[in-house]
């Protein structure tokens, strides 16, 4: 029977998203954003929800350090509980019921009419649980939630998560709990639990892995059908043996090159290719059915060029930390994603680093339909331990296998200016850590650059990233000509950030350089609450510092690319080429024109 998307999602407060997991999307699914019971535990003293006193409300999905949360308590406490009652979705005998949680900072437990249904440690990835046999009948279900998040502890990935009680220097308010939608999807008890899709350039194919979730069942199939501009471009029946599937879909070639450029993904073009993916019985019969789509594009690294699609591409990139005034890490709501892709677009940059954030996977949507390229950047422990490297090793592996198919996706970034290894030149446990995350990654995905550590004392890198807030343009220009003399003092001697750039036996040869931080120049009108690299005393001396460093910059011809500090003001954080509001500082076609050169 074919079912109907929830139509209620926009009278929901906090419930205007979009779908939540935009690569495996069914029919069938309800948000559970907007309002819930809500409390504090102080010094998380409470392990289940027996005695827990709810005493106030909050507007999911956003954090109670947030206004739209209805909270707005910036306090220290180190666990919340939320509550709320459910209805029964319409569900078959061989269907379940899932309830999904895209994020939880920092370690969830939930329970489903007083059963504990799931357990999850992360604050930046998903996690899900089978609830089909805790409901009782077809009436309301009470759903619990615990977020359990010690703001002193600095071993786990925090990002720029103030562990002091008020925001300093650059980092912000906390994110505490429930800060990504939730909400509740029936399936087939045996159902497609897992999409990735690798393109091939170079063969004209796809790689695609299905995993499926659920009673083992013989004679299983799977119907692909690919569509490129509404036209079928590739239809098959591929037969399961056991959960998982993998299968080459290969494309007819176009041949010539123009009809082929109609199928590849670029900022300025960015194609995409539609899926349809019915699971069948041994009958034919429809078991489950999801759209998903993909696109054929290939980056790489290579000697000192980037790569898009075989042909070499400068990156024009800006930082971004992904948060709104009024509401965090979490997007007021889906169009506020969508238009922070259209202004990075109309500021002149073709990309994003992602800076110190796993961002909402609706952000990745827009960007794979827009046409942004994006950094993924895993958020940074402070100290380390052997909690650090368990706990960042397993949530960065989670947020690789979430996000690996997005075709916006260009590079990796586990670590950011030795953040949570802070002592890399002087102890080799913490070098092997950061080589270790750096081959994980390449293992889990061999197709995309992984700058090992952003920014200096680097030990293993595909790009050497180096962060340079010099506002002098000219002695930037001096300090990064491009001659063998020049660059071995400069790797050798010369420490932007007063940090030594290359460590032992990284060789920096044969690689793409690109300044991945520079500028944060900043400017607001109250300038004595804020903070900045440097400072500009009005919109028009603004506006020349901009355009005189990205002049040099993009005349500096070592550099493969470049990333500015940045997007956005972030709080007291004032260097954004627009306010927190996202209202530019400067006419934004002042701002495209220098960054791009226009």
């Amino acid at each position: 029977m074919k079912r109907t998307r929830n139509t209620n999602e926009k009278t929901i407060p906090g419930g205007t998203r979009g779908y939540p997991r935009p690569q495996l999307q069914r029919d069938n699914w309800t948000p559970l954003n907007g309002e819930w019971e809500f409390a504090i535990d102080k010094d998380a003293r409470l392990t289940s929800p027996a005695g827990v006193k709810f005493n106030k409300r909050i507007i999911v999905p956003y954090a109670p350090e947030t206004v739209l949360s209805g909270v707005n308590d910036t306090g220290f406490y180190d666990a919340v509980w939320y509550r709320r009652s459910i209805d029964t979705p319409r569900f078959g005998r061989d269907e379940r019921v899932i309830l999904h949680f895209g994020a939880v900072d920092y370690a969830a437990a939930v329970w489903v009419n007083d059963q504990l249904v799931a357990t999850h440690e992360g604050g930046y990835t998903p996690f899900s649980a089978d609830i089909t046999d805790v409901l009782k009948g077809r009436g309301k279900q009470t759903v619990v939630v615990r977020a359990h998040d010690d703001a002193q502890d600095l071993s786990k990935p925090r990002g720029k998560q103030d562990w002091l009680l008020e925001p300093h220097s650059i980092w912000y308010p906390r994110t505490t709990g429930i800060w990504q939608t939730v909400w509740l999807e029936v399936v087939p008890a045996t159902h497609i639990k897992s999409i990735r899709w690798t393109p091939n350039l170079q063969r004209w194919e796809f790689d695609l892995t299905v995993r499926l979730d659920g009673p083992k069942r013989e004679g299983l199939r799977l119907m692909v059908r690919l569509r490129n501009k509404g036209r079928v471009i590739a239809e098959d029946l591929y037969s399961f043996t056991g959960h998982e599937l993998r299968r080459k879909i290969l494309l007819p070639d176009p041949g010539i090159e123009d009809y082929r450029n109609d199928f590849l993904w670029w900022p300025w073009a960015p194609n995409l290719i539609e899926a349809e993916l019915e699971l069948q019985d041994d009958d034919g019969k429809v078991i489950d059915t999801v759209a998903s789509y993909t696109a054929m594009r290939q980056v790489a690294a290579q000697h000192d060029k980037f790569i898009l699609n075989a042909r070499p591409m400068i990156l024009q990139l800006v930082l971004d930390q992904g948060y709104w005034k009024e509401s965090g890490l979490t997007a007021p709501d889906d169009g506020a994603l969508r238009r922070d892709v259209e202004l990075v677009k109309e500021m002149g940059f073709n990309g994003v680093r992602k800076h110190q954030k796993i961002e909402d996977p609706r952000f990745l949507y827009w960007a794979d339909h827009l046409g942004l390229l994006v950094w993924e950047e895993m958020p940074s422990p402070y100290t380390f331990n052997d909690q650090t490297v368990k706990r960042l090793t397993r949530e960065w592996t989670k947020a690789i296998e979430r996000d690996i198919s997005h075709p916006c996706i260009v590079a990796w970034v586990p670590f950011n200016e030795s953040w949570g290894v802070p002592d890399l030149p002087e102890v080799k446990q913490q070098r092997e850590f950061v080589r270790g995350v750096y081959h994980l990654t390449k293992s889990l995905d061999p197709t995309r650059p992984v700058i090992g550590n952003d920014g200096w004392e680097m030990v293993v890198s595909d790009i050497v990233a180096i962060h340079d807030y010099d506002g002098n343009p000219q002695r930037m220009v001096e300090r990064y000509a491009r001659n063998d003399e020049n660059l071995n003092t400069l790797y050798a001697s010369e420490r932007p950030g007063h940090r030594q750039l290359l460590l032992e036996d990284m060789d920096p040869t044969d690689k793409p350089v690109m300044l991945t931080e520079f500028g944060g120049i900043a400017y607001h009108k109250n300038t004595q609450t804020t903070w900045g690299y440097r400072r500009a005393g009005s919109a028009e001396q603004f506006n020349q510092q901009y355009a005189d460093l990205l002049r040099a910059v993009r005349a500096i011809p070592l550099f493969a690319g470049f990333c500015y500090t940045q997007f956005s003001d972030t709080y007291q954080e004032a260097n954004g080429l627009l306010y927190m509001d996202r209202t530019p500082k400067i006419p934004i076609e002042e701002i495209r024109k220098a960054t791009a050169g226009g």
